[in-house]
């Protein structure tokens, strides 16, 4: 039997900022600012800088800014928004809260973004915007995108949930559309203590409405200039993310060296005809919020780990245009072949700021051991 390893172990993000975090929570209490306040103000600020965005909106998660990010523009219901079928399905609820429809485009092979060159085909009189999703922390390839947007006159959303600090060309994501949408839950790169998000974006007005929008639709107590929502940031949860913030740097580097060294320990000719390691386009700085192999062994291979005590999660099994939620869209088994047979295929394991040496060893080891029984 195989030492465990946990796929994710938060204690070791944790415990080194405990005693900052409690005595920072302490203050807040003392100071009786539970909901915004300076301390959401301060990490909208930090964020800010961190994301080269001008404004921070400080949100109560990620799918709450995807929201926002699509109630802004405007949209009525029958209006069009391009997305992949492949990510989590906050990616769509923002859509389909505003009343418009998703519409949904296969992925690369490489990377499991979304494919510019298919998006194009998609795009009809009613197609308003395109909501790429920078899916594991890996940029999308966003030229083409931001091509498209320009050509046909259409907004840009960035979902940038799992992808805090990655850069393509260059240039920090999050950049590229009139908005982006981070997520903070506690599994993220960077991770809150609780649920908790942001919205980026350069335009005043964007950052103005979507104030008002989070706070009841107020900019002003008490008057309302629109149906709003409780999408407010607490002040505890903004502590912990400026302490997290600064360490986000140092944190990203461990997974940079984590990467690494599965790469060096799984690129054995041996294993080659059996899984595919992730990649990294020439043009990306990846931010690696999952390490993903693919191999049509999955589930065998799962079941194995399991069996040894190496943690391990499937990113995502159904994609949407097959979910029960979306069936009035009219979704069938081989819409979108490339997105349904990654998702039958990815198996994500562990990777976290923290993870020791010995222990990605071990994962490696285990499925070295496992394709020796194929």
């Amino acid at each position: 039997m195989s030492n465990s390893v946990p796929y994710l172990n938060l204690k070791t993000q944790h415990d080194p900022l405990k005693k900052e975090i409690l005595t920072a929570i302490e203050q807040a209490i003392d100071s009786n600012t539970f909901v915004l306040g300076p301390e959401v103000e301060a990490f909208e600020e930090e964020f800010s800088q961190y994301s080269k965005s001008k404004y921070t909106v400080a949100l109560d998660s990620g799918t709450a800014a995807l929201h926002i990010a699509l109630a802004v523009l405007d949209l009525q219901p029958g209006d069009e928004v391009i997305t992949t079928p492949f990510t989590f399905a906050a990616t769509t609820w923002g859509i389909s809260y505003v009343g418009a429809r998703p519409v949904f485009v296969d992925i690369e092979e490489n990377a499991y973004n979304i494919d510019p060159k298919k998006i194009e085909n998609a795009i009809t009189k009613k197609t308003k915007a395109i909501l790429p999703v920078h899916l594991y922390g890996h940029p999308c390839d966003m030229d083409p995108i931001v091509e498209l947007c320009n050509s046909y006159k259409l907004h840009l959303i960035e979902d940038a949930a799992q992808a805090h600090g990655a850069r393509y060309k260059g240039q920090p994501i999050g950049t590229f559309g009139e908005s982006a949408a981070y997520s903070f839950y506690p599994t993220k790169n960077l991770g809150a203590c609780g649920e908790a998000g942001a919205l980026t974006t350069d335009d005043p007005k964007i950052a103005e409405r979507a104030r008002s929008l989070r706070n009841h639709g107020s900019t002003k107590r008490y008057y309302h200039e629109e149906i709003g929502y409780n999408y407010r940031m607490d002040a505890f949860q903004a502590i912990i993310l400026r302490l997290k913030l600064k360490k986000l740097p140092e944190w990203t580097l461990d997974r940079l060296r984590t990467v690494a060294l599965y790469h060096q320990l799984l690129s054995s000719t041996s294993l080659k005809e059996f899984i595919k390691l992730p990649i990294q386009a020439p043009w990306a700085e990846s931010a690696y919020h999952l390490f993903t192999l693919t191999t049509p062994y999955r589930d065998q291979l799962a079941a194995y780990l399991k069996s040894r005590n190496i943690g391990f999660s499937n990113h995502y099994p159904v994609p949407l245009h097959l979910q029960s939620c979306y069936k009035s869209l009219g979704g069938k088994v081989g819409d979108f072949p490339i997105a349904e047979r990654i998702a039958q295929e990815v198996i994500n394991i562990p990777l976290y700021p923290g993870i020791t040496k010995n222990e990605v060893e071990t994962v490696a080891s285990v499925i070295h051991e496992f394709f020796e029984t194929i």
